[in-house]
């Protein structure tokens, strides 16, 4: 691999709803109780949107923090990639963000879409700007608002997900600083089965049923069904390909596993994260976790707890950190950084 220049991550923030739902919260409207929450999954609470608040205004946020600890201007910003599954336009949120951050410079801004695992799929897209487009400063947002596609009165899947919004400013450097050291992206369509929020027809729509004039014409007006989620089978997938994923993401970078200073894993389940650390035999003092606290919030559960934990002191300059993304799709992949 050529590289012209190197990347490096500088500055994060983050962003939650005011709104939070505890385990005894769900128990009120679904057959469940924190007990049984957290014994399985890990979760106690998680930050549900409501009222004025929307997505946007939390990428907004997570994206000005994360500027202000680089110390970078947002007009110095040449692309801003908004990492999302759920964005409030069907066309993209990114633009809107760009505009909302005061960008006025007009820098590119698009939207990526790869569920959980999209965030990793930014930072890797930030590092190809950087290192082939001569890129300087990639603003990298991981945000969901999972809460508007779950069926509440599904235990199985209600009591797992949460909103959030995190966010990465990735700048460039000279090439003996780079802060990518290797990375792995996979997917497979197959195993979609497992996990989805697919296309329904609306059934207002086949009450009203055709003109006559064309079969099935004008065409039904889609939405979108819950989540649907096969829970052992993506366990499965999870401890068997995030290992394998960030062991090939660390012999691409030339590290052995005892390089890593932390283990940062997409924070779906407590007993995933825990199986991959033990897989990777990674002590749990090496591990982030903030999962009791937000539950899943798909895209923004990396950048969330990264920001908590530098935050916190807990990750300092110079620390290398295995991060995995893992979810819909399916897709899962990894990247080996170092913190500033």
């Amino acid at each position: 691999m050529l590289v012209s220049q190197g990347c490096k991550l500088v500055g994060c923030g983050s962003a939650v709803p005011t709104l939070k739902v505890s385990n005894d919260d769900l128990a009120k409207i679904v057959d469940t109780s924190d007990e049984w929450i957290s014994v399985r999954t890990g979760i106690r609470n998680r930050r549900v949107l409501s009222g004025k608040e929307s997505l946007t205004t939390l990428a907004v946020e997570a994206g000005r923090k994360a500027l202000q600890m680089a110390q970078v201007d947002p007009d110095d910003v040449d692309l801003v990639l908004m990492c999302t599954s759920t964005p409030e336009d069907l066309f993209g949120s990114a633009p809107q963000i760009q505009k909302a951050l005061g960008c006025k410079s007009n820098p590119l801004a698009y939207d990526i879409t790869a569920a959980c695992s999209g965030f990793v799929l930014g930072l890797v897209s930030a590092a190809c700007h950087i290192r082939g487009a001569g890129f300087q400063n990639v603003l990298v947002i991981g945000a969901d608002a999972l809460s508007q596609y779950v069926d509440w009165t599904d235990r199985g899947t209600c009591i797992l997900f949460g909103d959030a919004a995190g966010a990465v400013l990735v700048q460039a450097c000279d090439s003996e600083e780079d802060g990518l050291f290797g990375f792995d992206l996979n997917s497979d369509g197959d195993g979609q089965r497992h996990l989805n929020a697919t296309i329904k027809e609306n059934e207002m729509d086949n009450a009203l049923g055709s003109n006559g004039s064309v079969l099935d014409f004008p065409p039904k007006r889609p939405s979108y069904s819950c989540i649907k989620m096969n829970g052992k089978e993506v366990f499965r997938f999870a401890v068997r390909s995030v290992p394998q994923s960030i062991e090939s993401a660390l012999e691409k970078a030339g590290l052995p596993g005892s390089s890593i200073d932390w283990l940062l894993l997409h924070q779906a389940n407590q007993r995933i994260i825990d199986a991959v650390a033990t897989r990777l035999e990674v002590p749990p003092e090496r591990v982030i976790s903030n999962l009791a606290n937000y539950g899943n919030t798909s895209a923004a559960s990396i950048p969330l707890a990264l920001d908590e934990a530098v935050r916190s002191g807990k990750v300092k300059a110079g620390h290398t950190i295995a991060a995995a993304g893992f979810g819909a799709g399916l897709t899962w992949g990894s990247a080996i950084v170092r913190w500033r």
